[in-house]
């Protein structure tokens, strides 16, 4: 909960010369908002709660509903994750004599200056081929649930999970990691909650492997799995420790190394310990004590836990990433935007694109195309 605060508006002269007042509110005024916030929140807790008794009576959603609308939704999500997962594989199988076409999704809204851009989508043949292979695997899995199916739309998920969730700092991965641990440890153990929801959910929400395979092929029944949270949560972990790796440039990649193999321990002794005692084993309960006892007990010997510690992730520049300090001053044709841009490093000459507008200007004398684009003052800023 959070107070927001906002500035009146004043008159004309004063908007423009941004002196506008602060409005402050009065105490009734206060009191209102407060009180309709706190309104708000019981009045579903209060109905909720006495029609639930009513509802607890009768299913209002059979499961096999509720498997259905997690098919459509996972469907849709396996679709782009695992395009999106195929996407590098495609440009290096790609026959060189196909002709790869670009093309662009263009969504806007209003007309003329007001002209507003809502989606601006670019891909290439390519891409669609990606796309129409996933979609092949997503009606596989709509139709036959099968665990190969399954478990590429699982590994397409944990795959782009690990690559686009980033901890920014070690303090974070380790509060987080550790709450996990206790949750995961709680809802095991102490009830039979998580267990079921992984059997009865028809959903790639985890990866399955059949133990009768051998016997009865690839209709076998009998699986051992995995939910992908046991995957994505150490790994964006780890993903962590190797970022940390490139900043100390070391030309070593030391810890990540050292928590990837203490996750396939830990992973290791799960397995052991749920083939040992017949009992599903919370994942967490294993890896969490490796993935991050492991690092920080090597950054101790090594003399780097407060280095490990200290560092930010959010700090980190990719190599040949662009950064703007300052805001060029553009005025002119697209060409001559285009111009600025190379000039401020954010447009390199060989991904500049050569539009009808380059011909136009490349057509008109020199004197008048230097009159666009940034001037002398405008790049000593």
């Amino acid at each position: 909960m959070a107070d927001v605060e906002q500035n009146a508006a004043g008159n004309g002269s004063d908007a423009v010369n941004g002196t506008a007042g602060r409005f402050v509110s009065s105490a009734e005024g206060i009191a209102l908002a407060y009180g309709s916030l706190l309104l708000m929140a019981l009045l579903p807790i209060f109905f909720g709660a006495l029609k639930s008794v009513g509802c607890s009576k009768s299913k209002i959603f059979s499961q096999e509903y509720i498997n259905l609308l997690l098919s459509m939704y996972f469907f849709v999500l396996g679709v782009l994750a695992l395009s999106h997962t195929m996407s590098p594989f495609m440009c290096r199988v790609f026959p060189a004599n196909v002709p790869n076409k670009q093309y662009q999704l263009l969504f806007t809204q209003g007309s003329g200056e007001s002209k507003e851009e809502i989606v601006n989508y670019e891909f290439d043949t390519k891409d669609l081929i990606c796309l129409g292979i996933s979609s092949v695997v997503g009606v596989w899995y709509v139709l036959k649930k099968h665990w190969i199916a399954n478990n590429l739309f699982g590994l397409a998920f944990a795959l782009n999970g690990v690559e686009l969730l980033h901890l920014n700092n070690v303090s974070t991965g380790c509060i987080l990691l550790g709450g996990l641990f206790v949750y995961d440890v709680f809802w095991v153990f102490g009830t039979n909650v998580m267990v079921t929801v992984a059997k009865s959910f028809e959903a790639p929400i985890k990866l399955v492997f059949p133990q009768d395979l051998l016997e009865k092929g690839l209709d076998a029944r009998n699986f051992a799995m995995l939910g992908l949270g046991d995957i994505v949560i150490p790994g964006i972990f780890i993903a962590l420790l190797l970022r940390f790796d490139v900043s100390l440039k070391k030309n070593t990649r030391t810890y990540f190394y050292t928590s990837f193999l203490a996750y396939i321990f830990g992973l290791g002794l799960t397995i052991f310990i749920m083939h040992t005692f017949k009992h599903a084993q919370p994942a967490l309960l294993y890896l969490v004590p490796a993935c991050v006892g492991f690092p920080v007990l090597l950054a101790l010997f090594k003399g780097e836990l407060t280095e490990m510690f200290s560092y930010e992730s959010s700090d980190e520049v990719l190599p040949h990433t662009p950064r703007l300090t300052h805001f060029p001053t553009v005025s002119g044709s697209p060409a001559s935007l285009a111009n600025s841009m190379q000039s401020f490093g954010l447009l390199t000459p060989r991904s500049r694109r050569h539009t009808p507008s380059d011909i136009y200007e490349e057509s008109l004398p020199e004197e008048a195309s230097s009159k666009e684009g940034v001037t002398e003052s405008d790049k000593d800023k």
